[in-house]
This record gives structure tokens, sequence and C-alpha cells, in this order.
């Protein structure tokens, strides 16, 4: 599971610039704008391949990473669905945000239970030999 979400953390960042970057300053381009006009700027892109770099190295920080981040993004989704689903306003450009939260909300979801219950392990063979020897005398 821990590269499956790390992978899964670079096609959300690959994901994120395209609509982000890449789709609005076509976008603009084709209307004859600025080139920045529909740019929303983030660093969640460069966060999202942070926590996927962690989970590959198993740094000694990716548990408590990934359960921060997940806490943070959940919140900060559900307040902002909270504050769009009573009226929306569907363009290309609320669609296009709407798909990428619901996305990014359905992953940190499923990474925040996991990360708690494999906090040791993703500590790196440190951590997984913590987990594997309280197991061990556990039984």
């Amino acid at each position: 599971m821990r590269l499956f979400f790390a992978h899964a953390f670079i096609v959300l960042a690959a994901w994120s610039v395209v609509i982000k970057y890449v789709f609005s300053v076509a976008w603009a381009l084709a209307e004859g704008a600025p080139i920045a006009t529909y740019i929303y700027w983030d660093a969640w892109p460069v966060a999202h391949l942070w926590l996927a770099w962690a989970l590959i190295t198993r740094t000694g920080y990716a548990a408590w990473l990934a359960i921060g981040m997940a806490a943070v993004e959940i919140a900060i989704v559900v307040t902002k669905f909270a504050l769009f689903l009573p009226a929306p306003e569907w363009t290309i450009w609320s669609t296009n945000w709407f798909i990428n939260k619901v996305f990014v909300l359905a992953l940190f979801t499923a990474l925040l239970p996991w990360a708690v219950i494999k906090r040791r392990a993703l500590a790196g063979p440190a951590g997984a030999a913590e987990t594997m020897a309280v197991a061990r005398n556990a039984g």
C-alpha cells in the first residue's frame, strides 16, 4: 500500500499541474488573455510530491507527514465542499476543481487510517523492526 499511495500522489501532483497550470495557460492563450489569468496558484503539487518521496524512501517523518497532511487536506476539502455545494455554479473551472477535490478527498481519506495503523513501519527499517518485535512479544 505504501507504494500505491506514493504513486497515487505522483499522479495527483501531475494531474494538478495539468489542470491548474497547463490547461489554464492554454485556455488563456486561446482567449487572447494574459497567460496567468486563470491560474490558481498554490503549492499542493509540490507538497504531494514531497509526501510521495517520503513514502517511497520511508523517511523517519513519513508517517507524521502523511497523517498531518491527510488531516489538513480532509479539513480543507470538506470545508470547501460545504461552502460550494449549497449553491454550485458549474463552469469548466468549478467542474475541474470539483473532480480534483473528490479525488483528493478519497485519497487522503484512505491514507489517514492506513498511516495511523502503519506509522511504525513507515519509519523505515528501524521502525519496521520495532513493529515486528512488538508483534512477536504480543503473541
